[in-house]
């Protein structure tokens, strides 16, 4: 891109997003870089000075850009005395493909979850905690969940997700305004700033991010540093496979009632560190909050598939990560 001013459009039909990296980048002092999606809701602006964007992962031939939600990006440059190459892109999965490339080894019989706005009505408890739960883009391919822990600028997930936060995305909003939708609200995307903690022993990475202020009003979730009862009331927010936010709520394996912790001091990553439960999740759940519906605070972070699924205690990791939040 070059000579004159222009912009182009790159286009990935049925992609969930598209995420660019450039490559010889000559940005003239004053001139703008821009990002966003047709209708210009989602933009990002890029700079002579690229740190500044706080939505750039520089790497040693260039950078990548913020992920556009969608299946079309719009690259412009505001001069023609500047320029950029783009010599890379990832995208996200099609519906078609996302069902092939995901195994639901992590549904316990029928799928019972659903898009959290369904429970706006009957369970509005339940789904005001959703709101503090986001998608994980790790270096444009690979996802998990993660979610607001305090009201500082802190988050948990998954070891396994990531120990290094370069070129993680954290998406705020990423759900369905209607339900049984299949577009998302006006998404809030972050980069992961740095680990302050993360332990392999019980598989959680707490981090902070870039702009904390634009997720500030998302919320948080509190910890409830207890070994729940068997039989406890429970349920779990996140973005399996990806998806749009859901909300596991009922287990038909349990009359269609509501999930309920199955066991605790299950071995998991660690000898007995794990509660397990029949909650619906998928390859992309990991990292995810498990609350009771008993305090609706969080008694586990969701990490293993199988059926009974299984979530660490959030009272191991609460006394490793209590000072630091």
């Amino acid at each position: 891109m070059g000579g004159t001013t222009r912009s182009t459009t790159l286009e990935r039909p049925g992609s969930g997003y598209i995420k660019i990296h450039f490559t010889d980048v000559r940005l003239k002092s004053g001139d703008v870089l821009t990002v966003s999606n047709p209708a210009g809701t989602e933009k990002y602006t890029y700079t002579r000075d690229l740190e500044s964007s706080l939505t750039a992962t520089i790497d040693a031939t260039g950078f990548w850009s913020m992920s556009i939600t969608g299946e079309r990006a719009v690259v412009s440059v505001t001069s023609p005395a500047s320029r950029v190459r783009i010599d890379k892109i990832t995208r996200g999965y099609t519906e078609a493909e996302l069902d092939a490339q995901i195994t639901p080894q992590s549904i316990c019989g029928t799928n019972d979850y659903r898009d959290a706005v369904c429970y706006q009505s009957s369970n509005p408890t339940e789904f005001g905690r959703t709101k503090s739960v986001a998608k994980l883009l790790r270096n444009g391919r690979s996802l998990c969940t993660a979610w607001r822990v305090g009201p500082n600028n802190r988050l948990l997930t998954n070891n396994h997700c990531f120990t290094s936060t370069a070129g993680i995305e954290v998406w705020f909003n990423y759900r369905c305004p209607t339900c049984g939708g299949r577009s998302s609200a006006p998404v809030t995307k972050v980069l992961a700033e740095s680990v302050l903690r993360t332990s392999s022993a019980l598989d959680y990475t707490l981090f902070t991010v870039n702009n904390f202020t634009a997720i500030s009003s998302f919320g948080y979730l509190e910890l409830d540093a207890r070994v729940p009862a068997v039989g406890e009331e429970m349920y779990v927010s996140g973005h399996p496979a990806g998806k749009l936010n859901k909300l596991s709520l009922r287990d038909d394996r349990n009359g269609g009632g509501y999930c309920a912790v199955r066991a605790v001091r299950v071995n998991g990553s660690s000898s007995q560190s794990d509660i397990s439960y029949y909650c619906d999740t998928e390859g992309g759940s990991s990292g995810s909050p498990v609350l009771s519906r008993r305090t609706h605070k969080v008694i586990g972070l969701h990490h293993f598939g199988g059926c009974p699924n299984q979530g660490v205690r959030i009272d191991l990791v609460a006394a490793q990560i209590n000072s630091l939040l």
